[in-house]
């Protein structure tokens, strides 16, 4: 009640659930900001401790229609690498300036380069839309507008996109197909300070309200996961794979070797396992390929009486390494792919 989120969201929260204990309800949290507000509170704080920055991947529900369910990119349970920033004034340019860095370098390490740097803005057409003084929603859009032309964003105005609290800076991605999708969000806001009475003591010895930075490099990770598979079309990098390596003994016969090249791999921090069904190996190879595993090791009767191992990636043949030969060639990509 205190944020403001239930006025403003209430109808496309959970209802509330009622417990045993009457005149008691819990609600499915739809956001973070009011918690880390309360973690601000729960201290005092001088103009020493700030920036104070609180993060986590927390989880939010919000109801949507079923009409707006969407895959992976619209649903009703998702997770944020959600953080709130608590900054004094002559710190806001400096913190909003590291985060669009931090989102950037995001964008980069996963190449997605068709991106718009959005600004957000009220709509002064509907101003029961939103909470807070017009002088503090001026400095906010202000200030963002700053922001993005200092970082050389190539960016776009959309009035009436901002959030009931403040305006925001939001990167729309486009994914394989063309499609716009918001990822990372940046979010000014001297509003929520106000309304949970978040206050620091200044060098005089004075109390004043920090501003408040929302911010989400990633924004909902299930739909961040959806984008980067559209964009990548299944190839994830080879750093980010959950299965760097599969290893492929020709057969049954040669599964415990396969397993110590497995185990070797696991204990050098390279993602590795197993495929040693009883299917052909032409068969293992093919679905493999389809799941896309960037690093095939096939290993037989010449692997195991030599101690190496036969090597793919992709439809590449890399020819036979050693084991730790293996390792050295795998820590080499995943850095020549960072490096990119």
């Amino acid at each position: 009640m205190t944020s403001g989120h239930y006025a403003k969201y209430g109808k496309d929260s959970f209802q509330p659930i009622h417990t045993p204990q009457e005149g008691e309800e819990y609600l499915l949290k739809p956001m973070n900001c009011p918690h880390h507000c309360e973690i601000y509170r729960s201290a005092p704080r001088s103009y020493r401790d700030l920036p104070l920055r609180f993060a986590e991947f927390g989880t939010v529900y919000r109801y949507e229609q079923s009409g707006e369910l969407h895959g992976l990119t619209r649903v009703r349970s998702f997770t944020q690498d959600d953080a709130h920033l608590f900054c004094r004034q002559d710190q806001l340019q400096e913190e909003f300036e590291k985060v669009i860095d931090l989102i950037l370098y995001v964008f980069k390490t996963l190449h997605f380069d068709k991106y718009t740097a959005q600004v957000s803005l009220r709509d002064p057409k509907n101003p029961s839309k939103y909470i807070g003084s017009d002088e503090n929603w001026n400095k906010a859009e202000q200030g963002i507008i700053d922001a993005a032309k200092k970082k050389g964003l190539p960016y776009v105005v959309e009035t009436g996109e901002a959030a009931f609290y403040g305006p925001k800076l939001d990167f729309m991605v486009k994914d394989a197909i063309g499609r716009s999708w918001q990822l990372g969000t940046i979010q000014v806001d001297y509003n929520l300070p106000e309304r949970f009475e978040l206050e620091y003591v200044d060098s005089d010895g004075s109390r004043k309200r920090p501003v408040m930075i929302h911010r989400a490099p990633f924004g909902s990770l299930e739909r961040f996961v959806a984008v980067l598979l559209e964009h990548t079309a299944g190839h994830l990098p080879l750093w980010l794979h959950p299965d760097q390596v599969k290893v492929l003994p020709v057969s049954e016969k040669y599964a415990d070797y396969a397993k110590k090249v497995v185990n070797l791999l696991n204990n050098s921090e390279i993602r590795a396992s197993i495929d040693d069904r009883n299917e052909t190996l032409g068969k293992r190879i093919r679905e493999t390929s389809l799941l896309r595993v960037p690093v095939l090791v096939i290993v037989g009767e010449k692997e195991v009486a030599e101690e190496s191992v036969s090597v793919r990636r992709g439809a590449v043949d890399q020819g036979s390494m050693s084991v730790p030969g293996l390792v050295e060639y795998i820590r080499k990509a995943v850095a020549e792919e960072l490096a990119q």
